[in-house]
């Protein structure tokens, strides 16, 4: 067991609980407690790459890049089934979570296959018809502490499983969350390895979005997020990636009503990565934080936002998820050396206007001031071959319709229209990607 589990644990155990009073003493059962969902869910994802650009992968068996369309073009159907147990009854409560994802090509081929991460490919770089996996977790809930351990699903701003393809991304290892006092949540874990969206086997180590480093083989988190369900929420984080770097992040969100439609928001997310060990990836000295600021009236929504790297690394992250900054969007994360960047958005409720489950966003971000002329030569970010005076936009445009009622209640529809172009001196490829989603979720009680 990991020294943060093994720490908030012992300080659970030894902390005056409120045992007559808490989730395990209301526990009805294993089987009682206990429920079951299902989620279809049918993606088609087509990227058409400008100027040049391939639908390229690096440090993947795809095909050779002149083998490859300037097209990336998947479509393809998931079926994610999920059980959850209750608790059985006593001081210690013991249950299972377990899970089983399929994912079918509906259409694709080799040489548009692999940049939308859809589907698994063969080792010749060709998708295949089908891939599927499961896993399971085995809980225990004393008070109301929660330790698992085994394949799950882990949602924190420094590890997280993303759910933004056609699967969901698991991680493997311990987690501990503790909610013994009001409105603080206390959370450690030790992981071993996360498994990707579009994997079809386990063993693989971890996802690390840009570092072609040699791998870590554990990574460990601890963290406290406060919530008075009041005006203002916050979090602190603290995580180490084995011989690679250490991360700590701090969040906070300020929200205060004008009038019954009229509001204000702030919302920061701060990270601090510096290397630690034998530094697999590199030198490593960044600081990466955005802020953003939001007015809502009635069924508008105004956001401006700001992001800004300190540091001769793009900032990089465990697992697909673990990004929390504003500027982290659809192409791109805007997170490249020394970057600034800039956004501004706009949301529309469409229930204002008689479309009850329809909500329209657009979103523009444009970056600037990159520099990764000095980047560690022998790092892993050397090969993304950062210049100096990169820069970049992203425009995204999305609807979105959740059915509000009758036997397809929860049906949710999504497209997406996303552009982005830039200069040779930044990473990112110029392209424009439309995306179609549909999703029907299926749930219930054993």
């Amino acid at each position: 067991m990991s020294r943060p589990v093994a720490l908030l644990l012992a300080s659970t155990l030894l902390a005056p609980t409120a045992l007559a009073d808490s989730a395990q003493s209301h526990s009805n059962g294993f089987v009682a407690d206990g429920s079951w969902s299902l989620l279809n869910r049918s993606v088609f994802d087509q990227r058409d790459y400008k100027h040049g650009g391939r639908n390229s992968a690096a440090r993947n068996a795809y095909k050779p890049r002149n083998e490859r369309n300037g097209k990336a073009e998947e479509w393809a159907y998931g079926l994610m089934a999920t059980l959850q147990s209750g608790f059985t009854q006593g001081l210690i409560g013991v249950g299972v979570d377990a899970h089983a994802y399929l994912g079918v090509q509906l259409d694709s081929g080799g040489g548009r296959a692999g940049k939308a991460r859809l589907l698994a490919v063969d080792n010749a770089g060709h998708p295949k018809s089908d891939y599927s996996r499961a896993g399971a977790a085995l809980k225990l809930r004393l008070s109301d502490t929660v330790l698992s351990y085994g394949e799950q699903r882990v949602k924190t701003p420094v590890f997280s499983a993303s759910d933004s393809r056609l699967l969901p991304e698991t991680v493997t290892g311990l987690l501990l969350t503790s909610n013994e006092l009001d409105n603080l949540k206390l959370v450690a874990g030790h992981f071993t390895e996360d498994t990707d969206r579009n994997a079809s086997s386990h063993d693989q180590g971890f996802v690390v979005n840009y570092s072609n480093g040699r791998q870590g083989n554990s990574f460990d988190l601890a963290g406290v997020a406060w919530d008075p369900g009041a005006a203002w929420r916050g979090s602190l984080y603290t995580s180490r990636y084995q011989d690679s770097w250490n991360q700590h992040y701090l969040g906070s969100t300020f929200s205060h009503a004008l009038d019954e439609r009229r509001s204000l928001s702030l919302d920061l997310n701060l990270y601090r990565t510096t290397d630690t060990g034998k530094a697999l990836s590199g030198r490593i000295d960044n600081t990466t934080w955005s802020l953003v600021s939001r007015y809502d009236q009635g069924p508008h929504g105004f956001s401006l936002g700001w992001q800004q790297v300190h540091g001769n690394t793009p900032f990089d992250y465990v697992t697909r998820g673990a990004i929390y900054l504003a500027n982290a969007v659809q192409m791109s994360d805007f997170n490249a050396p020394n970057e600034k960047s800039w956004q501004a958005r706009y949301d529309l409720n469409m229930g204002a206007y008689g479309v009850p489950g329809l909500n329209l966003t657009a979103l523009y971000v444009r970056g600037f001031d990159i520099d990764g002329t000095h980047v560690d030569p022998a790092g892993g970010y050397a090969y993304l071959g950062y210049g100096k005076g990169g820069k970049h936009w992203e425009r995204d445009l999305e609807a979105r319709y959740v059915v509000q009622a009758g036997k397809a209640k929860g049906t949710a529809f999504s497209l997406r229209h996303n552009v982005h172009r830039g200069n040779t001196a930044q990473a990112e490829l110029d392209g424009d990607q439309i995306r179609l989603a549909v999703e029907w979720p299926l749930s219930g009680a054993f």
